[in-house]
């Protein structure tokens, strides 16, 4: 069966992730998409909010996530919001990008992103 998807992008917010002390003092805002797969025919078939993901919901305890415990690297963080994305049994797959804009790399760049892809075992 082919997962239908729920994409949810541009999230905004402020964490202290990074292995640079300026970072986790300053903290600097970041930028979360997640693409969700998952079956919604029994929500479209209902018109039942409760048979698919609020992702209302799901963006605030997203941004908890980032302004939460910092961390390094991040790779660690989108695993983080991979996992927070599968709380959800309704979830069966989780593609998370984790943008860091304001990275300290010495070049003018446009981004610097991570993204993974996290299913259900």
């Amino acid at each position: 069966m082919t997962l239908d998807r729920i994409e949810l992008r541009g999230l905004r917010a402020r964490g202290r992730h990074g292995v640079l002390a300026a970072e986790r003092e300053l903290g600097q805002e970041f930028v979360v998409d997640v693409a969700l797969g998952l079956d919604t025919r029994p929500a479209a078939a209902t018109d039942d909010l409760s048979r698919t993901v609020d992702y209302g919901t799901l963006a605030g305890r997203l941004v908890a996530v980032v302004e939460g415990d910092p961390v390094d690297l991040l790779e660690t963080l989108a695993d983080r919001l991979a996992k927070t994305c599968l709380d959800d049994p309704l979830v069966a797959e989780a593609e998370v990008t984790v943008h860091k804009p304001s990275a300290p790399v010495p070049h003018p760049f446009t981004d610097v992103a991570v993204k993974i892809t996290r299913s259900r075992p």
